[in-house]
């Protein structure tokens, strides 16, 4: 029974990654087939960067079951060092193809190296702590972006350089995007994602039994910046100016919410719930000033809709009567 569980879970798996590759390929017929408005098409690679972010930090809250605000800095991180790193190399002969996976790789690695710096002594506080300290280091790590003259200060760092459209980014946020996925898959599937969800459930418990909670916390940390910082790069490749003021904690507890709205843990959920929250504040542009209340509306009863027993019990039926066969196997 335990060898066919482990084998429906691995065709979950493998099924979210096909439907996550199914959807840019369709993207990517529709976008090169000239199919998609100006709108649409300027929202492709905003929204693969909120899906990474939402999918990496399900790694810390959903995963590790650690409250963290301060996503959006390691992202601010990622992106003014691998930006910079991009211009420096905008006057070399390197193509888009070798800069832009370069200045990803630069600016997820100082994400993740800043990560370890904020995870060290942030870690081993829980709960509303760890929740303070990681929201006031993101706001430390913004004003000090802010205030240094070779990332543009107030003004923002000028990154027309380096600006790149839709057509030329999407199929890096697409790579980006199943690499960030497949990660997390099979992290939680692995005997390391099983440790630190042991950690998660009980942390007595799983020190008992000789983990190093300290540096499996501080694993996830840092592989989550890393993913932070990678995002950070490709959307700063889409926009002639980068200010550090709009990654504040704001940005941080959007990409919270979208975490919990997809669920907790749920690599599906993630995906889904932040293509929805970002599109739909853009697809609700037709009703003007009333947009922002329509959404909120929106997002309280999904909210509600996904946390109310009552409708748990209704999807769970749902669930049971198209998957009967898992019912056989539990009785087996």
């Amino acid at each position: 029974m335990q060898l066919t569980l482990q084998k429906k879970r691995q065709r979950a798996d493998l099924l979210t990654l096909a439907a996550v590759a199914a959807l840019f390929l369709v993207l990517a017929a529709l976008l090169y087939g000239g199919l998609l408005n100006r709108q649409m098409t300027n929202m492709l690679v905003p929204t693969a960067v909120y899906i990474v972010m939402a999918v990496s930090l399900n790694l810390v809250v959903g995963l590790l079951g650690e409250l963290s605000l301060g996503h959006a800095g390691f992202m601010s991180v990622g992106l003014f060092s691998g930006c910079l790193v991009s211009i420096a190399l905008s006057s070399s002969p390197l193509p888009l193809g070798l800069r832009l996976p370069l200045s990803m790789l630069a600016g997820g690695l100082v994400a993740a190296i800043f990560g370890l710096l904020v995870g060290l002594p942030a870690l081993r506080l829980r709960g509303d702590y760890l929740a303070i300290v990681t929201l006031a280091c993101g706001e430390i790590i913004k004003n000090i972006i802010t205030n240094l003259n070779f990332t543009g200060g107030a003004l923002g760092l000028n990154t027309s350089a380096i600006y790149a459209g839709a057509k030329d980014l999407l199929p890096y946020g697409a790579v980006l995007v199943l690499l960030t996925v497949a990660v997390m898959l099979n992290l939680k599937r692995s005997k390391y994602g099983r440790a630190i969800m042991a950690i998660r459930d009980n942390r007595i418990a799983a020190e008992s039994v000789g983990l190093n909670v300290t540096q499996y916390k501080l694993a996830v940390f840092v592989i989550a910046a890393f993913f932070a910082g990678s995002a950070g790069v490709l959307y700063g490749h889409s926009l002639a100016n980068i200010k550090a003021a709009a990654f504040d904690y704001n940005m941080s507890i959007e990409i919270l919410v979208i975490v919990v709205l997809g669920g907790m843990g749920s690599v599906p959920g993630s995906v889904i719930s932040a293509i929805v929250l970002t599109v739909l504040p853009e697809a609700l542009r037709g009703v003007d000033s009333y947009r922002m209340l329509v959404y909120a509306i929106v997002l309280i009863l999904v909210m509600q809709a996904t946390n109310n027993p009552t409708m748990k019990r209704f999807f769970g039926s749902v669930r049971r009567k198209l998957t009967p066969r898992r019912k056989e196997c539990a009785t087996l």
